[in-house]
Parts: C-alpha cells; sequence; structure tokens
C-alpha cells in the first residue's frame, strides 16, 4: 500500500507526515536521528491492513520544516501532541527508535494516556551523559554512521557510494536505495547532502546528553527491541529499562542498529506479534 504524504500547519513549522490506512487502530512511528518516514514503509506496509498507521518526518528531518532553533524534547513532543490532537487520536500504539527511542519515554512520563503500548528499538543513550561526554561530539560526527550521509558531496553518484558502506544500508536493496534517495538532496551550491541539518544534529545531541530517559516507573505495556549488533548488548545499558518500565518485554532480532532496513522480515513479525496483544 502506498503512504499519502501530508502536512501539518503548526505555528512555526509545517510538519510532513505519511499515512497508511485511515480506519483502524492508531500506530504512530517515530523515526531516529537523521532518518525520516519511509524507513517505517516495510513495516507499515506489513501492518497496514490491520492499523491506521502515521509515521512523520520530525522537524528537522525529510520534508518537514527546518528552523535555526528549538530541538529539544519538549519541542519534539509538542509537535506530536498537536499531531495526536489533529488526527483525532486519544492514545496510539507508538514506536521510537534511536534517539525517538529515548524521546518516548519521556513522552510517556508526560502523556501517558497517549500510550496504548510503547516500542522502544535500540535506544540510544538512555541516561543523562556526563558534560564532558560533549568533547567527544566532533569525533561523533564524523564516525557514527547514520551521520556520515550527511555530506556535503561533491555529486549525487559520491553520497550514493557513500551510503553503500553504511550499516542502514548494509544489502543495498532497491527500497534501500529508494530510502536514501527520498533523504538526499541537491543544494543551491550544488552539492549534495542530507535533508537531515546540522542545527538539528547539533541542538538534539546537547539534548540526549543533557536529558536523563528514564527517571520514572512507567507503567505502559513496552516491548524493547534489541538487534543483535544493535548499542544496547551490556547489563548496564539495560538496567534503567529493566527497573523503571513495569511491564517490559525484550524481543531480540537480527541485524544492526536498524534492523527494520537490514532484517526486515524478522523485525515486522516481533513487532506485529508484541501489538497483536493489545487489538481492540
Amino acid at each position: 500500500m502506498k503512504p499519502k504524504r501530508q502536512t501539518l500547519s503548526l505555528p512555526d513549522i509545517e510538519l510532513s507526515y505519511l499515512e497508511w490506512n485511515q480506519s483502524q487502530e492508531p500506530l504512530l512511528l517515530l523515526h531516529g536521528l537523521g532518518d525520516h518516514a519511509l524507513v517505517w514503509s516495510n513495516l507499515a506496509n506489513y501492518l497496514s491492513d490491520r492499523y491506521h498507521i502515521v509515521a512523520p518526518d520530525m522537524r528537522g528531518h525529510g520534508e518537514s520544516s527546518k528552523p535555526e532553533q528549538n530541538y529539544r524534547f519538549t519541542d519534539a513532543i509538542a509537535d506530536l501532541e498537536a499531531l495526536m490532537e489533529h488526527l483525532n487520536w486519544h492514545a496510539a500504539h507508538i514506536v521510537g527508535h534511536s534517539w525517538s527511542g529515548k524521546l518516548a519515554p519521556i513522552w510517556a512520563k508526560q502523556h501517558p494516556e497517549r500510550f496504548l503500548s510503547m516500542i522502544l528499538v535500540d535506544p540510544i543513550f538512555i541516561s543523562r551523559l556526563p558534560s564532558w561526554f560533549k568533547i567527544t561530539f566532533p569525533l561523533l560526527y564524523r564516525s557514527l554512521s547514520f551521520l556520515k550521509g550527511m555530506g556535503p558531496f561533491e555529486s549525487y553518484e559520491q553520497a550514493e557510494e557513500q551510503a553503500r558502506q553504511l550499516k542502514q544500508y548494509q544489502g543495498w536493496s532497491s527500497w534501500q536505495q529508494q530510502v536514501f534517495q527520498a533523504g538526499i538532496e541537491q543544494k543551491v551550491n550544488g552539492s549534495w547532502g542530507s535533508k537531515f541539518t546540522v542545527p538539528a544534529r547539533n541542538q538534539i545531541f546537547e539534548e540526549v546528553m543533557q536529558v536523563n530517559g528514564l527517571t520514572e516507573f512507567i507503567d505502559i505495556a513496552t516491548l524493547l527491541v534489541l538487534p543483535e549488533t544493535g548499542v544496547n548488548r551490556l547489563d548496564w545499558q539495560l538496567k534503567p529499562y529493566k527497573t523503571y518500565l513495569k511491564k517490559l518485554n525484550i524481543g531480540q532480532v537480527p541485524g544492526n542498529h536498524w534492523p527494520f532496513l537490514v532484517q526486515p522480515e524478522a523485525f515486522n513479525q516481533t513487532v506485529a506479534t508484541f501489538l497483536e496483544d493489545f487489538r481492540f
């Protein structure tokens, strides 16, 4: 099923989103840092006969507006609250990956009534980071797979050559190529680069460092998806989830930090099985 591209006008930005199936149970899909809504298309097609699915391009990403400021968790949550109101959704199953896997429990603490269930796909840096960690940001900007594709690149061919080497496009299927193409654009100076912006990257990293994602008990049924070579593999990394998420299920899946891109069949089945327990 091909999604519909929709736009919600908010006071400070235009929020673009993809929508599949408008008549079933609500399912909200939140992409990670540097990605965009289309990364969820395989999962959405798999589930679209059972759920009304919406996947926004978060501010600073994809087709949504890219302001110079206001990339705090509170800003992103305000966007999502407005989107829920616009859709006339009181509550939804909410999936968050990587950075939005940290955003989701922060939102759940503030508005637990919005969550039918929560699925966290390999969240990053769930705890507050020490202040000295900021000195590593320039290194992270150069080394993290999802940021290497930002560019600038002299040509589209150079950008694609880099993308083929990134973990999220492992295998370089035709679908992965579509995801890559949807996230890149030619700039006014003729170079090529990601639609994800540097101000969004810098401010979101600052916010992720300063805010602790899990500090209170959350009584929402939650699936923590742990890819085989993801970022959460050690006991100390898993401890906050096991401590604060009172209805925690853990799902092991093959693949890396982007299981929905590199191992979609196993990932889709894991998510579908969890969601079936909450069908109305």
